[in-house]
């Protein structure tokens, strides 16, 4: 795992952990700096990694020159990749994506069946649970930045996220039949998603 922290790299053991048994490939969608295609890497996977801005994949195809990762630039929605995957990871990507819905169907159809999407993102708080976690966030942030430091990544950013968490939530159990869906601090939420085989 990396040492660098910040609000994304926290989750990545939670991608990680989410890995079926058995899975043999993965996709990085949005990998920006690398970092989360690296440790699918280190955890044994064999791991393309996809990313439509040139310069960030550049430099983190250079930083990660010793790891076993496939490098696409590209548009995820009209990638052709040419193959299902065991485990699909996407971590504040899909609130760059202009249709919620399309995004998740299209990870969805790039999950090999018996394999997991994991999508973590961002949102916006709309509702008053919301702003309560927002507050737990802050002190985790305080928290973490003080024993860990905080790491600025390079990749674009799109901020105020397009969607409410509670769009998000709706729009993932109708796409996404079965999934869990998770609200965290650090201003992210989680949804995990197993294809049937």
């Amino acid at each position: 795992m990396t040492g660098r922290w910040n609000h994304n790299t926290h989750f990545h053991e939670l991608v990680l952990r989410a890995v079926p048994p058995g899975a043999r490939t993965a996709l990085d969608v949005g990998t920006g700096n690398g970092l989360l295609a690296r440790d699918l890497a280190d955890a044994g996977l064999e791991v393309t990694a996809i990313d439509l801005d040139e310069t960030v994949l550049d430099a983190a195809r250079s930083e990660h020159a010793d790891a076993a990762i496939h490098w696409v630039c590209g548009d995820v929605m009209a990638a052709g990749l040419g193959q299902q995957f065991d485990v699909v990871a996407s971590v504040a990507t899909v609130h760059h994506l202009p249709d919620l819905a399309l995004a998740l169907s299209r990870l969805a159809d790039l999950t090999a069946p018996g394999g997991t999407l994991v999508v973590v993102g961002l949102a916006r708080s709309t509702r008053l649970r919301d702003r309560l976690v927002d507050l737990v966030g802050v002190v985790q942030h305080r928290w973490y930045s003080w024993r860990r430091g905080y790491w600025e990544h390079s990749a674009p950013t799109c901020w105020p996220p397009p969607h409410s968490y509670f769009e998000v939530e709706r729009t993932a159990w109708a796409v996404l039949m079965g999934s869990r869906y998770r609200r965290h601090p650090l201003w992210r939420y989680s949804v995990t998603w197993h294809r049937p085989t």
